[in-house]
């Protein structure tokens, strides 16, 4: 008898599993962002759903070194002036060119060449509309875009 009643508890656990959905996808933001040698991302906005984890793979599409034509994903704190910021980074060649101390970034990935990716993981901010750029000196004009979390 308590092989039967073994084999049927094991028989709930293991229906259980397969009618429910345990997949940690419907959890995760998945963004895949490009960019290349042409100083592009290919997107200007990004929409994240709010509690879940964000994971965003940068990809460099072009052929480039990251020493000429390197690119990264900054997402910045609100009210951060680009321009300012941009200026900044373009001093700190040795820290990914992020500004030493900056509190203005949520995250960031590091620089990479073409040919390279890179992926990093993050819980998304409150809810609201952030700036995100790369912070290769000079790209920011024109490698930037909204981040928008819902």
């Amino acid at each position: 008898m308590d092989v039967m009643r073994f084999k049927l508890v094991l028989l709930f656990f293991i229906s259980l599993f397969m009618f429910t959905d345990c997949s940690v996808e419907n959890d995760v933001n998945k963004i895949v962002i490009t960019s290349d040698d042409y100083m592009k991302f290919n997107t200007s906005k990004i929409t994240v759903k709010s509690g879940k984890l964000v994971k965003l793979t940068l990809i460099h599409t072009g052929v480039l070194d990251a020493k000429v034509m390197g690119h990264n994903f900054v997402l910045l704190k609100r009210n951060v002036d680009i321009m300012d910021f941009g200026n900044r980074a373009a001093l700190a060649s040795n820290n990914e060119y992020i500004p030493i101390d900056s509190d203005e970034v949520i995250v960031y990935t590091k620089m990479i060449g073409g040919g390279e990716s890179t992926s990093i993981e993050f819980l998304p901010p409150e809810i609201g509309v952030y700036d995100f750029i790369c912070s290769f000196p000079g790209h920011y004009a024109m490698m930037k875009g909204k981040f928008i979390v819902e």
